[in-house]
């Protein structure tokens, strides 16, 4: 193996790169347009539920008890309904996500010391949003009834009730509970899972279409060589992309990093390596560029997206689903870089995911080499 013919095969798919122009924007533009797209659209944060109220009580308790909730930051009167129609077409167009029903008998139960009801209507369309509102609703309810049963004790004279437990949360590594948080870090995953797979998926499917590949299997040059020259100008293309992606991170999402940057790039150069090792192997089994790009999409941005742990929860997938999650390289690389990101850990903890990668990698980049011949087919 000779560092001038790696260096002149790289130099090649440079100058290619760089005189096709929609390459480098998929390249760049993509990554960039894709981050700000999914960083801003996707969000698990569920405030200002938009509310409707029916007060059928028209009392100040009941105005009172409204005001708890348009007084949360988690839930906005919307307007107010006076009918069941007015109910149900609200809710149907979307207007509001629930409707706050005070019922007429509400002051005067509270007035004679009996349980006084209320009801709250959601559209549970969105399982995860209207479970999200119902908790929320819950709080707003206990407390207002714990300001009511204190406002009793001290009419009455009586001394205010010791709580025999009092909880007091504190959330670690996301304290404001922002989903950005941990949406952006593993974002960077997928989508340089995609890119450098989609990217070299091309390189040598490129060569069979424009009948260049007769040319370099005549010359001296061999395949590991070829693999290497290849790799080289999409894995500085990629770094480039992991470089913009940190810096939006930093910059326009405000996302804190903890850990260490050495540490992210160390890995996510490995993980390069094995991500565009893998669109070398789609390439040169298919030799169709238009079929290894789809390939590569579907093989890479499904399971990254779905079964990398980047946007649900790998304990909560059926077990025989798990089991395939092992096999997905992003999974470990969205758990390096959340763990980088919002816990500042590094190779002592996240050892393990290390390890797998260089594996997954080394494999990847094997299989290039055994997989590609020099000769016509």
């Amino acid at each position: 193996m000779k560092i001038v013919r790696i260096t002149a095969v790289a130099r090649k798919e440079f100058l290619h790169v760089f005189r096709d122009y929609r390459s480098l924007m998929m390249a760049i533009a993509i990554p960039i347009m894709m981050l700000v797209l999914f960083g801003y659209a996707l969000t698990l944060d569920v405030d200002n539920v938009p509310l409707a109220v029916w007060d059928q009580s028209g009392t100040a308790q009941s105005r009172d008890f409204i005001a708890r909730f348009d007084g949360s930051r988690f839930f906005s009167v919307r307007g107010t309904v006076v009918n069941q129609r007015e109910m149900d077409y609200t809710i149907d167009s979307g207007r509001a996500l629930g409707v706050l029903v005070v019922p007429r008998d509400f002051a005067q139960k509270l007035a004679a010391g009996r349980a006084a009801e209320a009801q709250l209507i959601i559209d549970g369309s969105d399982s995860n949003t209207a479970t999200i509102a119902l908790n929320y609703a819950e709080a707003v309810v206990q407390g207002y009834s714990q300001n009511l049963v204190f406002q009793a004790i001290r009419r009455n004279g009586l001394p205010e009730p010791r709580q025999p437990l009092n909880v007091k949360p504190r959330v670690w590594f996301n304290e404001e509970l922002e989903s950005k948080n941990f949406i952006v870090p593993g974002l960077i995953a997928v989508l340089m899972m995609v890119i450098a797979a989609l990217l070299t998926s091309l390189t040598i499917a490129r060569e069979w279409e424009q009948g260049t590949m007769e040319q370099l299997i005549a010359t001296p040059v061999k395949g590991p060589e070829l693999i290497l020259g290849k790799l080289i100008p999409y894995f500085a293309i990629g770094l480039f992309d992991v470089l913009l992606a940190v810096l939006m991170a930093e910059f326009v999402f405000h996302v804190p990093l903890r850990g260490s940057v050495l540490f992210l790039f160390s890995i996510a150069v490995i993980f390069l390596i094995g991500a565009l090792s893998m669109g070398l192997v789609i390439s040169i089994n298919l030799k169709n560029q238009l079929l290894a790009a789809q390939f590569a999409m579907v093989a890479t941005f499904l399971p990254s997206f779905l079964l990398s742990g980047f946007m649900f929860s790998i304990a909560n997938m059926p077990h025989a689903i798990q089991v395939i999650t092992y096999i997905v390289p992003a999974r470990y690389f969205v758990t390096t870089l959340k763990g980088i990101y919002m816990k500042g850990v590094g190779p002592s903890v996240l050892f393990a995911e290390v390890v797998f990668l260089m594996i997954y990698s080394a494999i990847m980049f094997t299989i290039a080499n055994v997989r590609f011949k020099k000769k016509l087919s």
